[in-house]
């Protein structure tokens, strides 16, 4: 749980909190054109990140939780729904 609210934190203060100066390397062919699009490097950088970010956490969380997933998935197969009987569509 302690883990859960710091890693919530931490998400948190990427989002709002301080910026961290970064060197990152690019091809000067793309920043020549994100530049010449108006595009700003830093935040489309960023976004790419944040996004990669999320994709793995949920990849993780996927994998972490694949035996648990597979587990209900058989028991739906077999059983079906828990409460399918008091569904009105």
């Amino acid at each position: 749980m302690h883990m859960m609210l710091n890693e919530r934190r931490e998400r948190f203060q990427g989002k709002q909190g301080r910026r961290r100066p970064t060197n990152v390397s690019l091809t000067a062919a793309l920043v020549d054109e994100a530049k010449a699009l108006g595009i700003n490097v830093s935040k489309a950088c960023e976004e790419g990140l944040a996004a990669a970010n999320r994709e793995e956490r949920e990849r993780r969380w996927l994998e972490e939780n694949a035996e648990a997933i597979r587990s209900q998935n058989d028991y739906v197969a077999k059983h079906g729904l828990p409460l399918a009987k008091y569904r009105q569509f």
